[in-house]
C-alpha cells in the first residue's frame, strides 16, 4: 500500500467560512448555534438551529450563472472544495489520476422544497429545467470533477451522518491502492428547512430545550437530542511520494480507517457497541497504534443520550479501559451543531488541525457529566497537547460507523 496524505483543507461551518475562522471559533469555544433565521419558526417545537453566516459564493470561484443553477449544499462543497485545492497548490495531476468524493446525507434539499411548492401551487410547467440536476447527492462532486478537470474517480458516498468520513476513507484506499494519485474528498449538507427540522423533530432526534447554548451538550446528562447544522468539509489527500516532490505541506498522514454496520436499527445504535467498536479497532489497528501514543479523539458526539454512552463503550471497548482513559476526546458539534452528512470532514479536519497544532479544541456545555460518559471529554475548555496520533468517528442512521485514524508525519 501506498503512503496517503493531507495537503489541503477547507471549510464552510457554523463557525467560521475558512479554516482559520473555523479553527479559531473551535479553540475559543465559540458557540454557532442561535436561533433560525431562513424561516418563521412560531408552529414548531425546534426553533434553533446551526446555520452557516455570511456566506457569499462568489468569493470562492464560483459566477453567478453557477449559483442560480446549484443548490446551497452544492454551492458549500465547491467553496470548500476550492479552499482545499488552494491550500494544497495541487498541480501537475494527470486528469485521469485526480479524483473526487464528495458526498452528501440528503442532497439538494431546499431545491426539492421549493420545486415542489411550485408544482403544488404552480404546475408542472413551472418546474425549473435545472431541478433534477440541482436536487441529486451526487452533483456536489460532478460539480467540483468538471471545475478542475477530474478524470479518475468519483464517488460520492451517502452514509447518513457518517457519509463524508467514509468518503474520506474510501478516498485513502483508493490512492493507498494506486487507482488514483490525488483525490478531493468531503461532504456538504443544507438541509434547514421546515421540512428536515420538522422531519428530524417527529422521530424524536432533535433537541427541543431552543437554548443556543444549552441544547447540543454532548457527553451531558442534561442532552436531549442533537441541534441541526450545516455547510461543508473538503481535504486534499494524495500519494505522500507526490507531495513530497513538489515539497507540499502536509497536515497529517492518514494511517487508518474502519467501516462497519451494527445492522441493528434504522436510527438507534446497537447498545451493545460491537460494529461501532470494530470500526475503532480497524483504525487502530491499521495505524499501527502503541501504548507510546498520546491519542487525540473527535468524537461523534451528538448529544443524543444513545449515542453517546454508546460511543463511549465502544471507545473503550476498542482501546481497552487504561488507554481510554488516557486518549483525549472532544465533541465539536458542542459548536458547529450536527453538520449531517458534511460532519464527519468537518470534524476529521478539527482532528487534523489538533494534531498539525499541538491543542485540543473542547466540549463546550459539559457542566454535568453522564455517569455512563466517564471519559476525558476535554470539557469546556481548549488544551495544549502534542499528539501523536488522532482519530475521527462517525456513526449514521442505519448503523453506519465510520473512524479515521490521522498520524503527525
Amino acid at each position: 500500500m501506498r503512503r496517503v496524505v493531507v495537503t489541503g483543507l477547507g471549510v464552510i461551518s457554523p463557525v467560521g467560512n475558512s479554516v482559520n475562522e473555523f479553527w479559531t471559533g473551535l479553540i475559543s469555544g465559540r458557540c454557532g448555534i442561535d436561533f433560525i433565521t431562513k424561516f418563521n419558526t412560531e408552529e414548531f417545537k425546534v426553533k434553533i438551529a446551526a446555520e452557516v453566516k455570511d456566506f457569499d459564493p462568489l468569493k470562492y470561484g464560483m459566477e453567478k450563472s453557477d449559483v442560480r443553477r446549484t443548490d446551497l449544499y452544492s454551492q458549500y462543497a465547491l467553496a470548500a472544495a476550492y479552499q482545499a485545492v488552494q491550500d494544497s497548490g495541487l498541480a501537475g495531476i494527470e486528469p485521469e489520476r485526480l479524483g473526487v468524493y464528495v458526498g452528501s446525507g440528503i442532497g439538494g434539499m431546499i431545491t426539492f422544497v421549493q420545486e415542489t411548492e411550485k408544482l403544488m401551487t404552480s404546475g408542472p410547467k413551472r418546474i425549473s429545467p435545472f431541478f433534477i440536476p440541482m436536487m441529486i447527492g451526487n452533483i456536489a462532486s460532478g460539480n467540483i470533477a468538471i471545475k478542475y478537470k477530474a478524470q479518475g474517480p468519483c464517488l460520492p458516498v451517502v452514509t447518513a451522518c457518517a457519509t463524508s468520513t467514509h468518503a474520506i476513507g474510501e478516498a485513502y484506499r483508493a490512492i493507498a491502492h494506486g487507482y488514483a494519485d490525488a483525490i478531493i474528498a468531503g461532504g456538504a449538507e443544507a438541509t434547514i428547512t421546515p421540512l428536515a427540522i420538522a422531519g428530524f423533530t417527529n422521530c424524536m432526534a432533535l433537541s427541543t430545550t431552543n437554548d443556543p447554548l444549552n441544547s447540543s451538550l454532548p457527553f451531558d446528562k442534561r442532552r436531549d437530542g442533537f441541534v441541526m447544522g450545516e455547510g461543508s468539509g473538503v481535504i486534499v489527500i494524495e500519494e505522500y511520494e507526490l507531495a513530497k516532490s513538489r515539497s507540499a505541506r502536509i497536515y497529517a498522514e492518514i494511517c487508518g480507517y474502519g467501516n462497519t454496520c451494527d445492522a441493528y436499527h434504522v436510527t438507534a445504535p446497537d447498545p451493545e457497541a460491537k460494529a461501532g467498536t470494530r470500526a475503532i479497532w480497524l483504525a487502530l489497528e491499521e495505524a499501527g497504534a502503541s501504548d507510546d501514543d498520546l491519542i487525540y479523539i473527535n468524537a461523534h458526539g451528538t448529544g443524543t443520550p444513545l449515542n453517546d454512552s454508546t460511543e463511549t463503550k465502544a471507545v473503550k471497548q476498542a482501546m481497552g479501559e487504561d488507554a481510554a482513559r488516557r486518549a483525549m476526546i472532544s465533541s465539536t458539534k458542542s459548536m458547529t451543531a450536527h453538520m449531517l452528512g458534511a460532519a464527519g470532514a468537518v470534524e476529521a479536519i478539527a482532528a487534523l488541525l489538533a494534531l498539525y497544532n499541538g491543542e485540543i479544541p473542547p466540549t463546550i456545555g459539559l457542566k454535568e457529566p453522564d455517569p455512563e460518559c466517564d471519559l476525558d471529554y476535554v470539557p469546556n475548555r481548549a488544551r495544549k497537547a502534542d499528539c501523536t496520533l488522532a482519530l475521527s468517528t462517525s456513526l449514521g442512521f442505519g448503523g453506519h460507523n465510520g473512524c479515521l485514524a490521522f498520524r503527525k508525519v
